[in-house]
Order: structure tokens, then sequence, then C-alpha cells
């Protein structure tokens, strides 16, 4: 499965954006995407509304 890096902002505090990277083996950049707003929303109690997704890559591989 190919990994794909997610990267955004979430607003962590009033006008206090804060910027994330995630990595995640995913089928495709949408499911990826997806678990990247759930682990976010999780983590940091932030609504999907105040998560601005701005990439979605496939990582080149190793080999």
């Amino acid at each position: 499965m190919p990994i794909y890096v997610v990267t955004g902002r979430f607003l962590a505090r009033r006008n206090d954006w804060q910027i994330f990277r995630k990595r995640h083996d995913a089928s495709s950049p949408e499911e990826a995407t997806e678990w990247a707003l759930s682990e976010i929303g999780g983590c940091h109690h932030v609504a999907r509304r105040l998560i601005r997704i701005e990439s979605v890559a496939a990582e080149a591989s190793a080999s």
C-alpha cells in the first residue's frame, strides 16, 4: 500500500493555526485525508471545519 503525506493547518487556539504533517499508508488519497481529519480531530479535539488540508501526496518508495 502506498504511503501518503497529508499536510495542512488546524486552529489550535484563537488566531493560532498549527501546521501539521501526517504520514499514513492508505489505498487512496481520499482515505489518507479522512484518516488525517480523524486523527487531528480526535487527538486535539478540533472540529473538522477548523482543519485545512493543504496537500495530499504519495511518498516516494525507498526501494
